[in-house]
């Protein structure tokens, strides 16, 4: 597995459209067997930052699988006109450093 996270700077005028754009971008990920799970986060301290978390089965099955597919090309007609705000790009590998926090446990 691993998870890859692109983060989003847009102008105030690039705004409108983009959670939209991924909302319908999300389809292609969703039918994807390389994509185990994705997620969309909007800052809540600048509105206009976003970062996208997809877990992919690994980068290879990413770069080769999902990337030559029949999704890509629905997927990459939705997001190409932000390509030019990506800030990062980048597939991240998990670490054992991982779990629950208080406010999970004594949530339980």
């Amino acid at each position: 597995m691993v998870i890859e996270y692109i983060r989003y700077k847009l102008q105030p005028e690039r705004l409108d459209g983009f959670e939209a754009a991924y909302a319908r971008a999300a389809v292609a990920l969703r039918a994807a067997p390389q994509c185990v799970d994705y997620e969309l986060l909007r800052s809540t301290e600048d509105p206009s930052r976003y970062v996208l978390r997809i877990e992919w089965t690994s980068a290879e099955e990413h770069l080769r699988g999902f990337r030559s597919g029949p999704h890509f090309a629905e997927f990459f007609a939705e997001i190409r006109p932000y390509l030019p705000d990506i800030e990062e790009m980048t597939h991240y590998a998990p670490t054992p450093v991982a779990g629950p926090g208080g406010g999970a446990i004594n949530s339980v």
